[in-house]
């Protein structure tokens, strides 16, 4: 049922991709991304390799969570309901089955998308520190998350109440919770990943607004209903949806901050290409000599400079992108 699951989510999201990536990068963007991945690479994957290994470890780890809680023993769930009450069933006055099946759709299709989607977009700009920032803002989101969700035991309102809550999302598609149980536990919901994740991804999307307008336009209002979607699911509290938001500027701001650390050229001053070059030879490796670019070439780089094709689908601003 997990396999069968994962195509399912994959399936989607490729779907997704494949319609949404021409359309809101542009050819010309993808056609210097062609040229350019491997220096872009280089620069990116420094902080790329700390998000794999806290993604290890936030997999690994996540197992144990429960058991190492427990014996913390710092249980919100009393706190928040207290707090809160039964506010969170007001969603319920909204309900209805179209209404949950767009909830439930963002909450597991739109989500995995807002991820991926900024990545590749990033990833086709010529400056990699969109990019780099919005990985290590992952990063810390994970890694705060994680210890947060350490320390504090705290049951969902559908946990709590699960005769007042008609909108859970295991009773519209019980088979997401295979998917789920995965990745989560039910003591783990403060704060809303699903919500700091989106907020900071909506954040990104305001600062590079100017360079992708269309995806500024989709991510916000993606994001709120991700956001939305983990309350009317009952899901989380608002207080973990409010946790979420904060979570999401302190990481942006931390990594606007810290970016700059995981760059050789801007920590040591050494060029990229260049630092190749030096372990190339100190390998004992040659270098191989940087053909010259011929009279036709396709992407008119032949002096170059980046020369607009007459189809493309944005103005050309004699600037790079």
């Amino acid at each position: 049922m997990l396999a069968e699951l994962l195509t399912q989510v994959t399936a989607i999201i490729v779907v997704l991709l494949v319609g949404f990536v021409p359309v809101c990068i542009g050819r010309r963007r993808l056609r210097a991304t062609r040229r350019e991945w491997r220096d872009r690479m280089r620069e990116a994957a420094p902080v790329a390799g700390v998000v794999l290994v806290v993604l290890l470890a936030n997999r690994f780890t996540r197992q144990r969570l429960p058991d190492i809680s427990w014996a913390i023993d710092w249980n919100l769930t009393p706190t928040f309901y207290a707090i809160e009450g039964e506010a969170i069933i007001w969603f319920q006055q909204f309900a209805s089955p179209l209404v949950t099946q767009y909830f439930s759709f963002v909450y597991i299709y739109g989500y995995v998308f807002i991820l991926v989607f900024p990545v590749i977009a990033y990833f086709a700009l010529s400056d990699t520190r969109p990019l780099r920032e919005l990985l290590s803002a992952y990063a810390l989101n994970y890694l705060i998350g994680l210890f947060l969700y350490l320390l504090v035991i705290a049951y969902g309102p559908r946990n709590i109440m699960p005769t007042a809550i008609e909108t859970v999302l295991y009773d519209f598609r019980p088979q997401y919770q295979y998917l789920t149980q995965e990745v989560n536990h039910n003591t783990n919901v403060f704060p809303s990943l699903h919500t700091s994740l989106s907020a900071t991804i909506a954040i990104f999307a305001y600062r590079t607004r100017d360079e992708y307008p269309i995806w500024f336009a989709v991510a916000v209002p993606l994001a709120a209903s991700i956001a939305v979607s983990t309350m009317y699911l009952g899901i989380h509290w608002a207080i973990d949806v409010v946790a979420g938001i904060a979570l999401a500027v302190g990481t942006v701001y931390a990594a606007d901050r810290f970016v700059g650390r995981w760059s050789l050229s801007e920590d040591f001053g050494i060029e990229i290409d260049e630092y190749v070059d030096r372990i190339r030879r100190t390998a004992g490796m040659r270098t191989p000599a940087d053909p010259s670019p011929s009279a036709d070439d396709e992407y008119g780089e032949a002096d170059g400079t980046d020369v607009e094709d007459p189809s493309s689908d944005e103005p050309s601003t004699g600037q790079r992108s």
